[in-house]
C-alpha cells in the first residue's frame, strides 16, 4: 500500500510539473529552454539557433515526450501493481492530461496549444505505459507474483484480485 501511495504522489508531482511548465509565459519558458540547451550542448551536439535558444527545436519536443513518458511509466506501474485491466481508462488519463496541458497554453502569454504536441505527448505516454507495464510484470514474474484483475469502475463487474479469498471460502 505504501508503494502505491508513493506512486500516487509521484504521479501528482509529474502532472504538476507538466502543467507548471505550460503555465510559464513563452519568454520564461524559452529562456529556461535556452539555458538547458546551453548546458546540454556541453555533452551532446544540439541544433540551436544563433541566439542559443532551443524554443522551437528538438529539445522542447523531447521534453514534451519525456515528461509524458515518465507519467506513462508511473501510471503503467500503478495499473499493473493494482491488477487493473481497464485499458481504456489508462489511455483516457494520458489523453486527458495531454489535452489539458495544451489547453492551458491557450491562455498563457506567448504560448499556443498545438495538436502536434498532443501527439508527441501521447507518443511519449504510450512508450512510458508500455515500459512501466513491462517492468512491473517482469518484477512480479521474478518474485513469483501473479498479477490479479482489479475493479473496472463503471462496468458493474468485479473479478478476483490478489486480496480476495479463493472462491468458495
Amino acid at each position: 500500500m505504501k508503494k502505491r501511495t508513493v506512486l500516487y504522489v509521484l504521479i501528482g508531482l509529474t502532472i504538476c510539473f507538466i502543467w507548471g511548465n505550460s503555465l510559464m509565459p513563452a519568454s520564461v519558458s524559452g529562456k529556461l529552454s535556452g539555458q538547458l540547451a546551453q548546458l546540454l550542448s556541453r555533452f551532446v551536439s544540439l541544433p540551436l539557433n544563433p541566439e542559443g535558444d532551443a524554443s522551437d527545436g528538438l529539445l522542447r519536443k523531447l521534453a514534451h515526450g519525456t515528461e509524458f513518458c515518465i507519467l506513462g511509466a508511473e501510471l503503467g506501474v500503478l495499473w499493473c501493481s493494482a491488477g487493473k485491466r481497464c485499458w481504456e481508462q489508462l489511455a483516457f488519463r494520458g489523453a486527458a492530461v495531454a489535452l489539458l496541458d495544451e489547453t492551458i497554453q491557450l491562455f498563457v502569454s506567448g504560448r499556443a496549444g498545438m495538436i502536434r504536441d498532443v501527439w508527441i505527448d501521447l507518443g511519449g505516454y504510450t512508450v512510458g505505459v508500455l515500459t512501466g507495464l513491462f517492468l512491473c510484470m517482469w518484477l512480479m514474474h521474478r518474485r513469483g507474483i501473479s498479477p490479479g484483475s482489479g475493479d473496472c469502475p463503471g462496468t458493474g463487474t468485479r473479478s478476483a484480485s490478489r486480496t480476495d479469498p479463493p472462491a468458495g471460502h
